[in-house]
C-alpha cells in the first residue's frame, strides 16, 4: 500500500515566496495526495494565491496563529490516519522544496520502520549554496544547538543521519506518531518546536532523522521558526523567544522534584545573565530576559500541560538522547574555533591609533615635563588650598558618604541631594586612600598629561598624522581657560577640562561601539558634574546627535542617563524650591572672580584683567608704558593664526565634521557668554558668578577640532604650522605660566592642620566638634560658620545651601546667637552649646587690608567674649583667638549625624548604583573581535588572488565555521537527580558559550562596526556605518545569549 502523504502549507504574507512555494509543490516528482493549505491571518495576495493553487483544503484563520497551532487547524480538516506510513508533510509559504525533496524524504520513511521524523536540508533562498539548518541539537545542559553551523554547503555534512531534532520547516512525519506526540507545543511558539518535537520522539521510542539529499530553500520569514531577519528589534524578540523556549523546556524536562528549585532560580539567574549581556555588550536583551523569565514563571498551566504530554508519550530513558547531544569535547572546539576566528578577523581592523609610532609618547614626556615645571613646589604637598580648594575628608567612609543622598553636614547641617561633583571628589580622593586630600595634588600634577593625552587621542579618531594629534594635543593641555582654573584652584573646572577630551574621543566612537557608548556616559556624568553650566550644551549636542544618528541611537540614547541618575535628586529640590537656574552653579567651594568681557572671552580668557598681562607688562621696566590697548592687540595678535586655521576648515574635505566643531565652538561660546551674566551661589554677602572657563573649554575644543582638520588638509607645511600656533598658545598664557611657576598663584599646599592644634586634639576624641569660626568682613560686619571636626571640607559642600535665597531657621537663630556672643548683650551663651552642640569660639585674625571698620568689629568681639563668663580663653593660634565654652559636652546631641534620613536615601542610593554599575560593566571592552566584528562571515567562493588554502587548517576552517563564544552562567544549586538521564533534569547551569551558532557573536543591537571597542579609530566624517544597521542573521533559530 502507497503512503498517503498530507502536505500542510502555512501562509501569511503572500508574494512572489508563497507562490515560488506553490510552484515547487506543484512540480514534486511525488506529488502530496492531499494539499491543506492554512492562511494565518492573510496580507495581499495570499488568499488569490491559495485559491488557484488546487488545494485539497483551504483553512483561513483571522488571527496570527504560530506554525504548530496553524497545523493543528489544518489538521482538523483530515481524516485520521489509517496506515502507520501515511505522513503529514509541514511546509511555511518560504519554504521551497526541490523537486525531488519529498520522494526522498518519504522513502526514508518507508524504508525505516523506525523512523518518524524526517527533516531535509534547509539552504538560504537566495543564496542555495549556504546551508541554514541541518537538524539540532542539545547541549549536555538542553541548550539548543544547531548540528552544524550556517556555511557553504559544499556537500561536507551530507553524512548525517540521526539526529535529535530537526527544524519545522519541510519536516516529514509520520501522521499517527504526529498525533500520539500532540504535534508541536503549544508553549514554544516558534522556537525550539522542531526540537522538542524529536526529543518526545526519541523518548517515544522512534528515530529522529534528516535527510541531506532532501533540499529545502528557506527564507525565515517568521511563519516556522523564528524570525531570521538583521534588524535589531528582530534579534530582541528572537533572543526572548529563545529564552523562553529554554527555560520553558527546563521546567518540563526536569524531574518533578527540582521543578520549584529551577523555577524559584529564574530570576536570580535573570539578573546574573542581564550583568554578562551588559558584559557581552548586549543591553538590548535584558528587557527580554527578565520578560522570558517572568513569562515562564506565570505559565504554570503550559508547563503542567508540556509535562503531561511528555509523560503519555514517553517509554524510553533520557539515555536514548544522549548520545545525540553535543559532545563537550565538540563544544569546546567550536568555541576555541570562534576564538579563533574573530582573532582573526580582529587582525587588520584593530585600533590604527599607534600610540607610539605617531608621536603619542612625545606628547606624554612633554606633557609631564611641563607639568613639573610648574608644579614642583607641589611636590611633597599632602593637599591643596586656596581658590576654590579645600582639603578632602580624611576618611574614605565619610568621602562615600558625603556623595550619597542624606545629612549634609554644611553650617548647621541639614538632609539634602548631594552634588554628583560629590561623587568625583570620593573616587580621586579613593585613589589616595591612605591621605584622600593627597588625591588633588596628584589630580593637579597629572592634569596637564591627562589632558593632552586625552586630546591627542580624540584627534586619532580624525586624523592618522602623528603631527596633527600632537599640536592638538599641546594646544589643549596650553589652553588659557585650563591654566587660570590651575592657577585659582578651581577643581570642577579642571576636571571638566581634562575630560573633555576624552569624552570627545569616547562620543566620536560611540555610534559604533557599545564599549565607547557606555564609557562617553560616564564620562559626560563626570564633565557635568564638574561643571553643570555645561548641561545644556552638552544635552542639547546629544539631541542633535540623536536625531541624525539614525539607527545608532539606541546605542547614543543612554549617553545622559547617568548623568540624570546623578544629579535628579539635587534637579527635584532645585526646582521645588524654585531655584531651578541655581543648577548651573558651580560646585565646591564658592570663588568668584570679575567677569571677562566679549573680547577677553573671544581670546579664550575666563576672567577679567587680559591673562594677567597688566600687571607683567607693569613689573618690567621697559613694557611698563604700554596702555592696555596695546595688550589687546597683541593678545588679539597671537590668536588670529589659530582663528584662521580653524576657518580654513571649511575649505577641506569632511565638511560635517566642521560643522560639528562649528557647533560645538558656538555652544562653548555661547555657554560661557551666559556664565558671566548669571550669578546664583553666595558666599558671605557676596554673589559668585558662574564660572566662564569651563564654556570656554568647550568651544576651545570645537576650536581645535576644526584647527585638526584644517591641519590635516594642508599638503605641506604642517609641522611648521603647528609649531607656531603651539608657540602662540603659549605665549599668550606665559603670565599665567610664570605664576603657576614661581608660585604666586592663588593655588598653594595645604597647611598641615586647618583648624587650631587644641581643636584638632579634641576632634580626635570627638570627631564632630563643633566649632563657631567668626571672620570680620569689611564694612564692619561678621560672617559666623558652624563647622565640624577638623574644618570645612571640600566634599562636604553643597549647592544646596550656597544658592539658598532666604536663610532658615537654624542659620537665623546661629546668627542671632554670634551676634550676641560678639557683644556685650547680656544673651544666654548657653543657648549656642544647647542648640548647636558648638564647643570652641574661633575668631580670626582681621587682616589688615580688610580696613578700620572690620579691625573695630574684631576688637569689639574679642572683649565680648572675653567678658563672657560662659566661656574661657584658649589663646592665640595660628587661626585667630579660640574660646572654648566651659560647658561644653563631648558628643553632645546636637553634633550627632541623623542616623536615618528617610527611605529616599537608599533608594536615591540603589538607583544611583545599579545605573553606574550597569554603564560600568557594558564600558569594560571585549575582547579581540568580540564587538569588532558585527557581520556575519560567510564562506566565500575561492578566489584566484586569495585562496583559502593559504590560510592553516585550522584556521581556515576558524574563518568558515564562526560561532559565538558565550560568557558563562552562574551553576544553578540543582544537582541532576537522574546523572544517566541529564536532559531530564533539564540544565543545571547554562553553557560557558554557544557551542555551535551560524552567526558571530552580536550585540543585541546588532550595529555594523569596523573597530575594536572604543579604543578604535574612526573618521567621524566617513559614511555612518554605525548607525545601528541591520544584525547579522542568526540562522539556527536561537540567538546566541549570555549563559
Amino acid at each position: 500500500m502507497f503512503p498517503r502523504v498530507t502536505a500542510v502549507l502555512v501562509a501569511r504574507h503572500g508574494g512572489d515566496r508563497l507562490r515560488h512555494t506553490l510552484e515547487a509543490i506543484g512540480t514534486q516528482r511525488r506529488r502530496p495526495d492531499v494539499l491543506v493549505i492554512v492562511l494565518s491571518r492573510p496580507e495581499g495576495d495570499a488568499r488569490e494565491l491559495a485559491s488557484a493553487a488546487g488545494a485539497t483544503h483551504i483553512v483561513e484563520s483571522g488571527e496570527a496563529l504560530s506554525f504548530g497551532d496553524a497545523v493543528r487547524a489544518g489538521e482538523r480538516v483530515l481524516e485520521p490516519p489509517t496506515d502507520e506510513t501515511d505522513a503529514l508533510w509541514l511546509l511555511a509559504e518560504d519554504s521551497a522544496p526541490d523537486p525531488d525533496a519529498l520522494g526522498r524524504l518519504l522513502a526514508t520513511l518507508v524504508n525505516g520502520r523506525t523512523v518518524a521524523v524526517a527533516g531535509p536540508k534547509l539552504v538560504q533562498w537566495d543564496e542555495p549554496d549556504h546551508l541554514v539548518g541541518l537538524g539540532r541539537t542539545m547541549t549536555r545542559f538542553g541548550r539548543s544547538v544547531p548540528v552544524v553551523p550556517e556555511e557553504l554547503d559544499q556537500g561536507q555534512h551530507d553524512h548525517q543521519s540521526d539526529v535529535l531534532g530537526v527544524d519545522p520547516a519541510g519536516v516529514l512525519v509520520r501522521h499517527s506518531v504526529w498525533q500520539s506526540l500532540g504535534g508541536f507545543d503549544p508553549a514554544l511558539p516558534g522556537v525550539d518546536d522542531g526540537l522538542d518535537l524529536g526529543v518526545r520522539a526519541r523518548l517515544a521510542g522512534h528515530r529522529v532523522i534528516v535527510e541531506p539529499s532532501a533540499r529545502v530553500r528557506f527564507a525565515g520569514t517568521g511563519v516556522a521558526g523564528p524570525e531570521l531577519g538583521r534588524r535589531a528589534s528582530v534579534r530582541r524578540r528572537r533572543d526572548r523567544l529563545a529564552r523562553t523556549a529554554a527555560l520553558h523546556r527546563r521546567l518540563v524536562y526536569a524531574p518533578a522534584a527540582v521543578v520549584p528549585l529551577h523555577w524559584l532560580s529564574f530570576l536570580p539567574l535573570a539578573v546574573v545573565r542581564s550583568i554578562i549581556m551588559l558584559l557581552a555588550k548586549k543591553p538590548g536583551a535584558i528587557l527580554g530576559e527578565f520578560g522570558a523569565a517572568l513569562g515562564v514563571m506565570l505559565g504554570g498551566a503550559n508547563v503542567v500541560r508540556s509535562r503531561r504530554v511528555l509523560a503519555a508519550a514517553r517509554t524510553t530513558g533520557w539515555s536514548a538522547v544522549s548520545p545525540l547531544r553535543l559532545q563537550p569535547d565538540e563544544a569546546r572546539r567550536r568555541r576555541e574555533a570562534a576564538a579563533e576566528a574573530r582573532r582573526i578577523r580582529a587582525r587588520g581592523r584593530a585600533d590604527d591609533v599607534a600610540f607610539i609610532g605617531t608621536g603619542g609618547g612625545w606628547v606624554l614626556l612633554v606633557s609631564v615635563v611641563a607639568s613639573v615645571a610648574l608644579f614642583s613646589w607641589m611636590l611633597g604637598a599632602g593637599g591643596l588650598v586656596g581658590g576654590g580648594l579645600l582639603p578632602l575628608s580624611s576618611g574614605l567612609s565619610e568621602l562615600w558618604r558625603n556623595a550619597a543622598y542624606g545629612w549634609r553636614d554644611v553650617g548647621a547641617g541639614f538632609v539634602g541631594a548631594a552634588d554628583p561633583f560629590a561623587g568625583v571628589l570620593a573616587l580621586f580622593g579613593s585613589v589616595a586612600f591612605w591621605a584622600p586630600s593627597f588625591a588633588m595634588v596628584l589630580l593637579w600634577l597629572l592634569a596637564m598629561p591627562a589632558a593632552a593625552l586625552g586630546a591627542w587621542f580624540a584627534a586619532s579618531r580624525l586624523t592618522e598624522r602623528g603631527s596633527v594629534r600632537a599640536i592638538t594635543a599641546l594646544l589643549w593641555m596650553f589652553g588659557p581657560m585650563f591654566l587660570a582654573a590651575l592657577a585659582d584652584g578651581r577643581p570642577g573646572a579642571v576636571v571638566a577640562h581634562l575630560l573633555l577630551g576624552w569624552l570627545a574621543y569616547a562620543a566620536l566612537g560611540a555610534a559604533r561601539s557599545w564599549s565607547a557608548s557606555a564609557t562617553a556616559a560616564l564620562l559626560f556624568a563626570a564633565v557635568i558634574a564638574a561643571a553643570p553650566s555645561l548641561a545644556p550644551a552638552l544635552v542639547v549636542g546629544w539631541l542633535v546627535a540623536l536625531a541624525v544618528s539614525g539607527r545608532a541611537a539606541v546605542r547614543l540614547a543612554w549617553l545622559p542617563v547617568p548623568a540624570l541618575a546623578l544629579a535628579l535628586p539635587l534637579i527635584i529640590e532645585q526646582v521645588a524650591g524654585g531655584s531651578a537656574l541655581a543648577l548651573v552653579a558651580d560646585p565646591g567651594l564658592p570663588f568668584g572672580s570679575a567677569a571677562p568681557t566679549a573680547w577677553e572671552l573671544a581670546l579664550g580668557l575666563p576672567q577679567a584683567g587680559w591673562g594677567g598681562w597688566p600687571e607683567a607688562i607693569a613689573a618690567v621696566p621697559a613694557l611698563a608704558g604700554l596702555d592696555v590697548l596695546t595688550i589687546m592687540l597683541v593678545l588679539t595678535g597671537l590668536m588670529v593664526p589659530l582663528g584662521l586655521v580653524a576657518l580654513g576648515a571649511f575649505l577641506a574635505r569632511g565638511i560635517r565634521i566642521v560643522l560639528l566643531a562649528a557647533a560645538v565652538a558656538i555652544g562653548g561660546f555661547a555657554t560661557a557668554f551666559a556664565a558671566t551674566r548669571i550669578s546664583v551661589a553666595v558666599a558671605g554677602d557676596e554673589a559668585v558668578g558662574v564660572w566662564a572657563g569651563a564654556g570656554l573649554s568647550l568651544a576651545w575644543l570645537g576650536v581645535l577640532i576644526a584647527v585638526a582638520v584644517g591641519i590635516d588638509a594642508l599638503p605641506r607645511f604642517r609641522a611648521g604650522l603647528g609649531a607656531v600656533l603651539v608657540i602662540c598658545a603659549a605665549v599668550a598664557v606665559t603670565p599665567t605660566l610664570g605664576a603657576l611657576v614661581t608660585g604666586t598663584a592663588t593655588v598653594s599646599p595645604a597647611a598641615v592642620r586647618s583648624v587650631p592644634a587644641f581643636v584638632e586634639a579634641e576632634a580626635e576624641v570627638d570627631p564632630r566638634v563643633a566649632t563657631l569660626r567668626m571672620e570680620p568682613l569689611v564694612g564692619g560686619s561678621l560672617r559666623a560658620t558652624l563647622v565640624h571636626g577638623t574644618g570645612e571640607t571640600l566634599d562636604d559642600q553643597s549647592t544646596l545651601a550656597q544658592t539658598r535665597t532666604e536663610l532658615t531657621d537654624d542659620e537665623r537663630e546661629l546668627a542671632t546667637i554670634a551676634g550676641n556672643l560678639a557683644s556685650r548683650s547680656g544673651f544666654d551663651a548657653d543657648a549656642a552649646v544647647r542648640e548647636f552642640g558648638v564647643s570652641f569660639v574661633l575668631l580670626e585674625t582681621t587682616p589688615a587690608d580688610l580696613g578700620p571698620a572690620a579691625a573695630a568689629t574684631a576688637e569689639r568681639a574679642r572683649l565680648a567674649l572675653d567678658g563672657n563668663a560662659a566661656l574661657t580663653s584658649v589663646g592665640e593660634t595660628d587661626f585667630g583667638t579660640l574660646w572654648r565654652f566651659v560647658d561644653a559636652e563631648a558628643d553632645a546631641a546636637a553634633t550627632r549625624v541623623p542616623a536615618v534620613t528617610g527611605w529616599p536615601a537608599g533608594l536615591i542610593m540603589w538607583v544611583q548604583l545599579l545605573v553606574l554599575l550597569a554603564t560600568l560593566l557594558l564600558s569594560i571592552p571585549t575582547g579581540a573581535g568580540r564587538e569588532a566584528d558585527r557581520r556575519p562571515v560567510r564562506s566565500s567562493r575561492p578566489r584566484a588572488e586569495k585562496p583559502i588554502a593559504a590560510l592553516p587548517a585550522e584556521k581556515a576552517a576558524a574563518v568558515e565555521q564562526v560561532e559565538p563564544v558565550e560568557p558563562v552562567e552562574p551553576v544553578e544549586p540543582v544537582e541532576p537527580a537522574e546523572p544517566a538521564e541529564p536532559v531530564e533534569t533539564a540544565e543545571s547551569a547554562d553553557e560557558a558559550a554557544p557551542e555551535a551558532s551560524g552567526a558571530p557573536v552580536d550585540s543585541a543591537d546588532g550595529a555594523h562596526r569596523d573597530e575594536t571597542g572604543p579604543e578604535a579609530s574612526a573618521r567621524p566624517d566617513a559614511p555612518a556605518e554605525a548607525a545601528e544597521p541591520d544584525e547579522p542573521t542568526d540562522r539556527d533559530g536561537e540567538a546566541p545569549d549570555a549563559r
